[in-house]
């Protein structure tokens, strides 16, 4: 394809979350050239939603030269199938049971839709875009409110036999542990090193030690961002969260490199804020559960992609994958 020809491909890219579903178009080079959002959560049916997202996207379709310019549509949501095209039972969406999402945008779309669950897309972007160029092997641990993963190996990630592969973030790192509030599970790795988990941590601690700067905050206010702060301000009891929650995710990354034998371990998400503070812990407890051969090898980083846009990448490398 010539080069000018290439340099009008775009893709369009949709994240869809339990409350706001995110899109845009994007070019081969990464760049969003333009992008818009609308709620996820004011439509009971999964068809009154797509229609709603015809009308905003179809204008952008029509602005960026007509079906013939745009190479397909990614779709990055929760419970995600590659395979099949599907949502499947995704707690946080409003429709339930096994949606076939892929076949419902083809027809409203005339483009072809791929499908995946987001922290596998956010992996792509990272992959395509990010941090993770040149890598053909890595893992992705997004860190927001709950904790999701993608794994790349040999430049491509990994689904496993039924699409829901990498569910890094529902491991057991202490067995018999926290409960989770939503799959009931005991010590998942998720239930502590998430934001979710980070303020049930601090919560717990802050009952222990008065002096903390984090009973100044109402309970409703004591999230992985006053956490931050009141770290920054010396408070020791803040620092310990987040030295807690580094060493849960630092053994439970150990495993993962044990597994898949990693270049990189990226880390992505808002909890990722919180900087040295989370970093230090995670390394320290990651190096000092892994077997000798893999000690020092494999390089921790933060993503590179920006938060508002990163899931709308990740989603448009879906279509530019192969």
């Amino acid at each position: 394809m010539p080069l000018s020809d290439l340099s009008k491909r775009v893709a369009l890219g949709i994240d869809i979350g339990g409350t706001n579903t995110k899109f845009g178009v994007v070019n081969h080079r990464g760049e969003v050239l333009e992008k818009g959002k609308i709620r996820t959560d004011e439509y009971d049916k999964v068809e009154d939603f797509i229609n709603a997202l015809s009308e905003k996207v179809n204008p952008l379709i029509e602005k960026y030269g007509g079906h013939k310019n745009f190479d397909g549509i990614g779709v990055g949501m929760p419970n995600g199938n590659y395979y099949k095209g599907t949502a499947e039972n995704a707690p946080n969406l409003p429709w339930k049971g096994i949606i076939p999402f892929a076949d419902l945008m083809n027809a409203k779309f005339d483009l072809h839709c791929i499908v995946t669950n987001d922290a596998n897309a956010a992996a792509l972007g990272e992959m395509l875009f990010g941090a993770a160029r040149g890598m053909k092997n890595f893992i992705m641990i997004t860190l927001g409110t709950g904790v999701g993963s993608g794994i790349i190996t040999n430049g491509s990630l990994v689904y496993g036999h039924d699409g829901f592969a990498g569910e890094l973030g529902h491991t057991i790192v202490k067995p018999g542990g926290r409960k989770h509030w939503s799959t009931g599970s005991e010590g998942s790795l998720e239930s502590y090193a998430s934001a979710t988990g980070i303020a049930i941590t601090a919560k717990k601690m802050r009952a222990e030690f008065p002096q903390s700067l984090l009973n100044l905050y109402p309970e409703s206010e004591i999230n992985s961002k006053t956490v931050h702060e009141c770290a920054l301000k010396g408070d020791p009891i803040a620092i310990e969260v987040f030295r807690y929650t580094g060493q849960k995710l630092g053994e439970a990354l150990a495993n993962f490199v044990m597994f898949s034998s990693p270049e990189a371990i990226l880390l992505f998400g808002g909890v990722i804020k919180s900087g040295d503070f989370i970093l230090k812990p995670t390394k320290l407890h990651m190096e000092r559960n892994l077997f000798p051969i893999f000690r020092n090898k494999v390089k921790l980083v933060f993503s590179e992609l920006d938060e508002a846009d990163a899931a709308i990448l990740g989603a448009s490398a879906l279509v530019w994958e192969k």
